[in-house]
């Protein structure tokens, strides 16, 4: 098991770190007592609750004296317990002005009605052997958030750094099934030529060698697709650098079945090739009447939608809705009518 402490001063950025932490595959607890410390670890460790990567928080919250910090870490080294420890720092002009800014109140502060200025002087004594015996040590002072979790994931993501802690999703869709809620950025390859209307070709997909023939075969498609490389070459590192945890690229046309799936597929390619790790979806690509959304307007729409979002939760299509049994007379019958019109 791969143990992190994370500690620091309150406003240095913990909650960010353990976010990154998270995002990158540490399983996360925070705010951990100090004496708990030496049984969460075992725990940890112990028979099926075995975890890989696990990351504690702990600060001011739940160690309220030097010595409970020493007892615990002293305790974890007689258990002969691998550890590491991050400890997140910044000045004090620092933090007191970001607590100035989120009007929050320092804990210390809370708890002995002393000032911010004092109760942050009063933590630092108390962190102090957290801090002694750091292996990494981050001075937040001058970095924002999305510095700081990027900084974090080059320090802990075992491949790759932040460009991986960045979760991309390449997705292939039609329009006429309606946008993905989930895409972040939408690409519209509908100006192409469309393989539908050649006759050998209407039923297979993008997924088909002469799909991407046909489609690639036509120099305003290879051109389409440099210009979206080369956004793409310039936009990525831009969202890892703004600390973006996931990004999904939707790629459209008009039934999702050919144009779109290879697009999606070279662009994945590429993104493949700059370092990146997509994961790659085709939604329509066996469209076959399953239920993708439901608009209900007029007098109890919310409890009658509740059965058309149970059949999209479960990939059912208008015919599993059209096939329901329902009461009679009652206005759940809408539901089953619309579904035949």
């Amino acid at each position: 098991m791969e143990l992190l402490i994370v500690s620091g001063l309150s406003g240095a950025g913990k909650s960010v770190a353990m976010n990154a932490l998270e995002d990158i595959g540490f399983f996360c607890i925070d705010n951990v007592p100090a004496g708990l410390l030496p049984s969460i670890t075992a725990f940890s460790k112990a028979g099926d609750n075995q975890l890989e990567r696990v990351a504690l928080s702990m600060d001011v919250r739940g160690c309220r004296s030097r010595e409970q910090i020493e007892t615990a870490l002293q305790q974890l080294d007689e258990q002969k317990t691998p550890y590491k420890i991050l400890f997140l720092d910044a000045p004090d002009d620092v933090l007191m002005r970001r607590y100035s800014e989120t009007r929050r109140r320092h804990p210390i502060s809370i708890a002995e009605g002393i000032s911010t200025r004092d109760a942050f002087l009063k933590e630092r004594q108390i962190l102090q052997p957290l801090k002694e015996r750091a292996n990494y040590t981050i001075n937040t002072g001058l970095l924002s958030t999305s510095q700081n979790k990027e900084r974090i994931c080059d320090l802990f993501m075992k491949n790759g750094g932040a460009k991986n802690a960045m979760r991309l999703t390449i997705m292939s869709f039609g329009f006429k099934f309606g946008l993905p809620p989930e895409a972040d950025l939408v690409l519209d390859v509908r100006c192409l030529p469309n393989p539908f209307y050649v006759p050998e070709l209407k039923h297979k997909t993008g997924l088909d060698q002469e799909v991407v023939d046909f489609v690639m075969g036509y120099p305003e498609a290879q051109e389409l697709l440099r210009r979206y490389e080369n956004f793409l070459q310039y936009a990525l590192p831009l969202y890892v650098k703004e600390g973006k945890s996931q990004l999904t690229i939707a790629v459209g046309c008009t039934g999702g079945k050919h144009r779109s799936i290879t697009f999606a597929r070279k662009l994945a390619e590429y993104c493949t090739s700059l370092g990146y790790e997509p994961g790659v979806q085709h939604r329509d690509a066996a469209a076959d009447g399953r239920l993708l959304g439901c608009h209900i307007y007029g007098p109890h729409a919310a409890d009658l939608v509740q059965e058309a979002c149970a059949l999209i939760t479960r990939g059912d299509s208008i015919a599993d809705l059209q096939g329901i049994v329902h009461s009679h007379p009652t206005l759940s019958e809408i539901v089953q009518s619309a579904a035949h019109c």
